[in-house]
């Protein structure tokens, strides 16, 4: 683990980021907290300092405008003391994929994706420099299931989860840990940004913001790779991993299979 104690904390004002803010303070961590909101980065900052007598850092940044990602980018490699980032910031669309508005698509593919990929690199690069650090990229389930709620917001989602595990290959031996969290439905503004009542959601299926959290870091504690807070039994992963792994011989071969009936 890095002896950098400093925690950089996307889309840290609400929700999932105010709440690894809490507790990673709680842990010992100095914070840097990014977020659009100024005034509620400042709020956050003031308590999370008297309740834990870290040092807490504002970096005020919107993540989709690409001169305020540059500075947070720029701050990630070249700052020593960051020993974990924190990849939280995003948003959702929801709705039909193909009755959404093109133009919120395209903003949500450049925060969720552009910046997320951008961040993970600066963080990752850096660290695999120092061999050591943490980065914890927040996907969704939803990566797993695209026929379920927004098309595009699903990709997303899976692009985050499919480059944690590419870099955790290419960065395995070394003492950088990088994790994949997989929330479920989770009580956030995210849901009314997007124009959804939480409420109306299936109450047995939305998890609150405090035991997401928490059972995320948990994860990170008993060395998850990929963490999915709601689900019970941790071989089910294990299974679906081995199946998609035993895919691998196949996947690219020099004749097409023969169920075809065509090639040599």
């Amino acid at each position: 683990m890095s002896t950098a104690n400093t925690a950089l904390i996307t889309g840290a004002s609400a929700g999932i980021g105010a709440t690894y803010a809490d507790r990673l303070a709680r842990r010992g961590h100095d914070l840097i907290l990014v977020a659009r909101d100024q005034a509620r980065l400042e709020a956050l900052a003031q308590r999370l300092r008297a309740a834990t007598g870290r040092n807490v850092e504002m970096l005020a940044a919107d993540l989709a405008d690409p001169t305020d990602l540059a500075r947070v980018e720029q701050r990630l490699r070249e700052d020593a003391g960051i020993g974990m980032l924190v990849n939280n910031a995003g948003m959702a669309v929801v709705g039909p994929v193909l009755a959404s508005d093109p133009d919120k698509l395209a903003a949500m593919v450049q925060l969720n994706v552009v910046a997320a990929l951008r961040l993970a690199l600066a963080a990752g690069g850096a660290f695999a420099a120092r061999n050591a650090g943490t980065l914890i990229n927040v996907a969704s389930v939803l990566a797993l299931a695209p026929e379920r709620f927004n098309g595009a917001y699903n990709a997303t989602k899976a692009f985050l989860l499919t480059l944690t595990q590419s870099m955790q290959a290419e960065l395995q031996g070394s003492g950088v840990r990088i994790q994949a969290v997989l929330p479920g439905a989770t009580r956030t503004e995210i849901w009314g940004r997007a124009g959804v009542d939480p409420d109306s959601l299936p109450p047995e299926r939305v998890m609150g913001v405090d035991d997401l959290v928490d059972a995320a870091l948990a994860g990170l504690d008993q060395g998850e790779a990929i963490t999915i807070p709601s689900l019970p039994d941790a071989a089910d992963w294990q299974r679906f991993e081995a199946a998609r792994l035993a895919l691998a011989p196949n996947l690219s071969r020099n004749t097409p299979a023969t169920r075809y009936g065509v090639g040599s």
